[in-house]
């Protein structure tokens, strides 16, 4: 530590001083004192320069471990050099939080569209079925027609028919699932205890 530090080190250390001693119920001659010798302490503080306080400010703070394990520690910054995105913040708040339904429509819809036959699959009835596909071709011609700008949607609509008939296709060549095993009944004193009867 140089001694342009240690030195304004002290003088910090004082002036804390000082400012106990007023607390304590102190005289008016003892605070006028106390007065004269804050002003000297101010003056001496004005000398030092603000680089001098900024250097020691960051050697205390290394002293401490302040530094220690920082997130990008030895590593490169993250979006460093890229160019200047106003919406930086939001997008990195949208992968930080793994927020989804956010973005432009086209976008969100590209999205559904890769997602959708698993979504099909998993449908029981082909009503069900039918109403996921006409309301997808509605948002997707309602995206068409918007012009708010954003990117283009290049998402097609399906065609319910054929969607239908691929559905059934993929469901006929499932493996049958075996039954659940049914589960053994539970003794009543077990079912009393687990507050169902």
């Amino acid at each position: 530590m140089g001694s342009g530090a240690a030195e304004y080190r002290k003088r910090l250390e004082r002036a804390a001083e000082l400012r106990t001693y007023r607390g304590a119920g102190i005289t008016a001659d003892e605070e006028a004192e106390l007065d004269a010798l804050e002003e000297k302490e101010r003056e001496k503080r004005k000398k030092v320069s603000d680089s001098a306080r900024a250097e020691y400010l960051v050697r205390d703070a290394m002293a401490q471990g302040k530094f220690d394990n920082l997130k990008y520690a030895g590593k490169p910054i993250p979006g460093l050099g890229e160019s200047y995105d106003p919406d930086w913040w939001v997008k990195g708040l949208i992968q930080r939080e793994n927020i989804s339904g956010l973005g432009p429509a086209a976008i969100l819809l590209r999205k559904e569209d890769a997602e959708l036959d698993a979504r099909l699959d998993a449908q029981y009835t082909e009503q069900q079925v039918r109403d996921i596909l006409q309301d997808f071709n509605r948002r997707v011609v309602d995206a068409r027609r918007q012009l708010q700008g954003g990117p283009p949607v290049i998402t097609k609509t399906r065609d319910v028919e054929e969607e239908v008939n691929r559905w059934r296709q993929r469901r006929a060549a499932r493996p049958a699932e075996p039954p659940a095993e049914p589960q053994p009944a539970r003794p009543w004193w077990q079912r009393l205890w687990k507050g169902t009867t």
